[in-house]
């Protein structure tokens, strides 16, 4: 990346954006001169079919967009070129009635591709296609390699190529990796797309949820997948090595679809090899240098794997005093700070470290989540009070020694699951660090604990990684299930509570 990038939006496109979606339509198709749309379109397209027009912005700037009809999967079916499902650019086609969205254009400017925001602007059609309940997506892809094969191969020689992997196609290989699959070939599709030869695949993306009986649909995401690292603790030569070695694990759980990766507590602690020849309060100083560097990388982690990034935690100098803090990195682009409120003994009497002073809520686009750090669960009147602003998932990476100090981290983290009636997922780190004084040892096992209620595992247990083992634990929490427990649990602890007799706030400074 060029620069850092502080947000990422999508969202639909208003007629206010066009200066920009202009511009960076003609970056994107620099072969394709006056290739792109003009005000009336685009108005036009917004007054048919506003919630089918699509951009996703970088620090507030238009940088790619996606544009579709609704049409009758009969014109789908029929013969037909670029100009034709456009209705000439009148749009006529359009049918509100229609059971296919027709994709007429996609587009990334070249300085933001490999951020995977095309990605994003795909999986939004998907659920606009979900949600409107219509029966697929089709398009017509161009192929823009096929003119240095055409001699060589026929365009159905060219696909299969491509499908196998052994040619790359900038636009069909990115499309059926999306899982979008081949229906037919197209001739004289784009005039004037000599580097496609003219030629054009149309593809598709069936909506498994499509209903011939149309239904009401639940616009808002219920079952949220959680990502948990259990960390090993290893000998890294450089920031470089931990940024690897983070960026596998990301790419791991975002690869099954994950919308959170949670990281456990100190977990960049084998950076402080090389500082072992100073005091454990200057080596843990020494580590904190690298807290703003680690926070922008997992920034450009969560733009580019499309997911939401809990950093566990690292040390960070404020005003000369020492903090335990961590980072929650959205896949918006935007961040913000949290801190360990309550420091163990050890923390004070090793390194010096203070705690924070502040707590609250985090707005995600998966509900309301908390973030403690692990000697913060043991306290349960922070997530009373998180619990009343609405929080459903509580995050709560930790770092221990013993398994008598994991066991109090564990118990503590069922308790507040239970009491809160939410979901509360731990991760921390495992093996051990015999060049590092102070971290020389590491017990763990990442989980995730759920109410205790007839919806819920009896045990209250929904996932436990092995413990002691370098992995991942990828585990699906339904928040509806909270939501009936609320009004419908065997016991209502939220709803029961007798505020007449007492009350947990938090103190405003």
């Amino acid at each position: 990346m060029q620069k850092e990038i502080n947000k990422v939006e999508l969202r639909n496109l208003a007629f206010e954006d066009y200066k920009q979606l202009k511009n960076s339509m003609i970056e994107s198709y620099p072969e394709m001169a006056d290739s792109y749309w003009k005000p009336g379109e685009i108005e036009l397209l917004l007054k048919i079919f506003p919630e089918g027009q699509l951009v996703i912005l970088v620090d507030d700037v238009v940088v790619g967009s996606a544009l579709s009809l609704i049409v009758d999967e009969k014109r789908v079916d029929k013969k037909h070129n670029y100009l034709e499902i456009l209705g000439n650019y009148t749009f006529s086609t359009h049918n509100p009635e229609g059971d296919v969205l027709y994709g007429i254009d996609v587009f990334i400017h070249p300085e933001y591709r490999g951020l995977r925001l095309g990605r994003r602007l795909y999986d939004a059609r998907k659920e606009l296609c979900e949600q409107l309940n219509l029966q697929s997506i089709v398009f017509a892809g161009r192929i823009p390699n096929y003119g240095q094969y055409a001699k060589k191969y026929s365009p159905k020689k060219y696909i299969e190529k491509v499908k196998d992997k052994e040619i790359h196609d900038p636009v069909l290989s990115f499309q059926l990796s999306n899982d979008f699959h081949v229906l037919r070939v197209i001739k004289n599709y784009l005039e004037g797309d000599q580097d496609s030869m003219e030629f054009a695949v149309l593809l598709e993306w069936n909506n498994i949820y499509y209903d011939e009986s149309p239904k009401l649909i639940n616009l808002d995401k219920s079952v949220i997948r959680l990502g948990l690292i259990q960390w090993q603790m290893r000998s890294l030569n450089n920031i470089e090595a931990l940024f690897e070695q983070s960026e596998f694990f990301i790419d791991v759980v975002s690869g099954y679809g994950s919308d959170f990766a949670l990281f456990p507590e100190l977990f960049a602690a084998p950076l402080m090899a090389d500082y072992n020849h100073l005091t454990e309060a200057e080596a843990i100083r020494e580590l904190a240098r690298h807290t703003d560097s680690i926070r922008k990388k997992f920034q450009e982690f969560a733009i580019s794997y499309n997911i939401n990034i809990i950093t566990g935690s690292m040390p960070y100098m404020d005003g000369g005093n020492l903090y335990n803090v961590g980072f929650l990195c959205k896949r918006d682009g935007t961040s913000e700070m949290y801190t360990k409120i309550h420091v163990t003994p050890n923390e004070v009497q090793h390194w010096g470290m203070k705690g924070g002073s502040e707590f609250k809520t985090y707005d995600t686009d998966c509900g309301k989540i908390g973030i403690m750090i692990c000697y913060d669960v043991e306290f349960p009147e922070l997530s009373r009070i998180m619990a009343n602003e609405g929080m459903n998932i509580l995050f709560v990476p930790f770092l221990t020694d013993t398994q008598n100090a994991y066991t109090r981290v564990k118990h503590c983290s069922q308790a507040r699951a239970i009491e809160n009636e939410c979901y509360v997922a731990i991760a921390g780190c495992v093996g051990n660090l015999p060049k590092v004084n102070n971290m020389d040892i590491q017990y763990a096992q990442a989980a995730v604990f759920t109410p205790s209620d007839f919806a819920f595992p009896s045990n209250g247990i929904k996932a436990e990684a092995t413990p002691n083992t370098e992995m991942t634990l990828i585990v699906d929490v339904d928040l509806n299930l909270l939501k009936e427990l609320h009004e419908h649990g065997s016991v209502r602890i939220l709803k029961d509570r007798r505020h007449d007799l007492y009350d947990i706030k938090k103190i405003e400074k």
